[in-house]
């Protein structure tokens, strides 16, 4: 579905899948009483036949956010420089849930020597664990795999699989969290933490050692043997979505992808 593009009441609008229509934050009037007056317009020009209203406020103009409550929007979501609202008009209308979980990667790094990367944070210090943290707003998880293992321990290593992926809730923020648990090669040895705030330690352990361990946890060690017995999940080098315009990664099993060789 192509985007349409109409000026409504003074705004600037673009109609959405949900037969709403979002107003970017760009678009929004100088002036309090101005964006007060179009806006009593809007709802009264599109309350017949649009669903939903999205607004996008900046926090330099916060102080329409009390103009757009007082008639009839919530708070949907935000982000350090705005906060996004919504007016539903029909009782029955879809309302897109917001982000509900945090993504974060970890990695299984083995080295030449047979030897896994693990790391000590300074705050949950009781076990030894494996290198990840978050995956980034627009970030690829084979990027931030790459990215979190350096900033914790100045390895660079580089992607080869998912083994796991595990599901926390409740999680920061009262969200779930998504952990995706990735198997990689590395491509240097030395130990050089970026990210001293946070790692306290970093070192190489023979992967046998491992095992019988009683500083590393039994989760570490399931992903671990899971990463060196099963197949796991390949990124895939298939024009399938190369239609898109986004950015994309996908993961199919090993068997999958040499069937299309």
């Amino acid at each position: 579905m192509k985007t349409s593009i109409k000026y409504i009441a003074n705004f600037k609008t673009s109609l959405d899948l949900y037969n709403g229509i979002t107003i970017e934050k760009t678009d929004l009037p100088d002036s309090k009483f101005e964006f007060e007056t179009n806006l009593k317009q809007l709802i009264n020009e599109t309350k017949d036949n649009k669903n939903l209203i999205w607004i996008y406020i900046g926090i330099e103009k916060s102080d329409f956010i009390e103009v757009a409550t007082r008639s009839g929007f919530t708070f949907h979501s935000c982000n350090s420089d705005y906060i996004l609202l919504v007016n539903v008009l029909k009782k029955d209308a879809i309302v897109p849930n917001l982000a509900n979980h945090t993504l974060g990667v970890g990695a299984v790094v083995l080295n030449d020597k047979n030897e896994i990367l693990l790391i000590k944070e300074h705050l949950r210090n009781e076990f030894y664990k494996l290198p990840g943290g978050y995956i980034d707003d627009a970030e690829m998880i084979s990027t931030a795999l790459s990215r979190e293992v350096y900033e914790e321990t100045g390895v660079v290593a580089e992607f080869k699989k998912i083994v796991s992926i595990g599901h926390f809730y409740p999680h920061q923020f009262h969200k779930s969290n998504l952990y995706v648990l990735c198997f990689a090669k590395a491509k240097s040895t030395k130990i050089d933490i970026k990210d001293k705030n946070e790692i306290k330690e970093a070192m190489w352990l023979n992967i046998d050692e491992l095992f019988s361990r009683d500083d590393i946890h039994e989760y570490t060690k399931a992903i671990v043997e899971s990463s060196l017995n099963n197949s796991g999940l390949y990124k895939a080098k298939t024009p399938i979505l190369s239609h898109l315009k986004n950015e994309f990664e996908l993961f199919f099993t090993k068997e999958y992808l040499e069937k299309d060789e």
